[in-house]
């Protein structure tokens, strides 16, 4: 596939301050779709002045939300694939050709950016490590960065993936869905950003517990199943 076959999504909520650089660094002639979930700060007009397409949800719905928001979109405007990255400048937008390099190479329906979890900052790093183990054991299939954002999902598996998940913890289920759907999933190392001034929306004590209940759900669905 070639770069203008691929859609690269962006789920936003008040990202303005850093949402137009990562559109800018992406690679020229690649397509971008922002997903504003209900921002109240210029999220939006940042993101078209930079070339974005944007859809806007009038209040925020979640994270699994936005991107199943630009998933359906992708689908309707026949793209091959849909890479998703973050707006607050934890992924390097350079780095999208080695997902596509990744897929181009592969039958993989998902590849996932892998970040170093010794890089990460405490206690992201204990709870990447702990449930990224515990969805390893849940599936029986090593899962090396279940939180990372950083994906290349193809159009195959984007046609099968449902909604069951709302938050950060549907990126855990897309895990999920896309063993219990057949798909292989691929790897590629990529940076672990983690600068000071980047503010996140993730909760490590709420969203952690999140995931942990979404490993238990996958532990049980992996009893009716079998990944091989």
């Amino acid at each position: 596939m070639h770069i203008n076959e691929v859609l690269a999504l962006i789920p936003a909520w008040n990202e303005a301050e850093r949402i137009g650089e990562v559109i800018a660094k992406l690679p020229e002639g690649m397509p971008v779709l922002v997903v504003d979930d209900g921002s109240r700060d210029s999220t939006v007009e940042v993101a078209q002045n930079a070339g974005a397409v944007v859809i806007s949800h009038d209040s925020n719905q979640g994270k699994g939300v936005a991107l199943m928001t630009g998933f359906a979109w992708s689908l309707e405007h026949d793209y091959c694939a849909v890479l998703t990255l973050d707006a607050d400048g934890q992924h390097d937008p350079a780095e999208a050709q080695k997902f596509i390099a990744a897929m181009n190479n592969s039958d993989d329906g998902l590849i996932i950016g892998r970040r170093s979890v010794r890089k990460m900052p405490f206690p992201r790093n204990v709870a990447n490590a702990f449930s990224s183990w515990l969805i390893s054991y849940a599936l029986r299939e090593k899962i090396y960065d279940n939180q990372s954002g950083y994906r290349l999902h193809a159009r195959e598996f984007l046609e099968k993936l449902e909604l069951r998940r709302k938050g950060f913890e549907f990126e855990v289920d897309i895990i999920l869905q896309a063993l219990q759907s057949g798909f292989t999933i691929g790897w590629v190392d990529i940076q672990t950003i983690y600068a000071s001034d980047i503010r996140s929306h993730f909760h490590p004590i709420r969203d952690s517990l999140k995931f942990f209940v979404v490993a238990w759900y996958a532990y049980r669905s992996a009893r009716g199943w079998r990944v091989t």
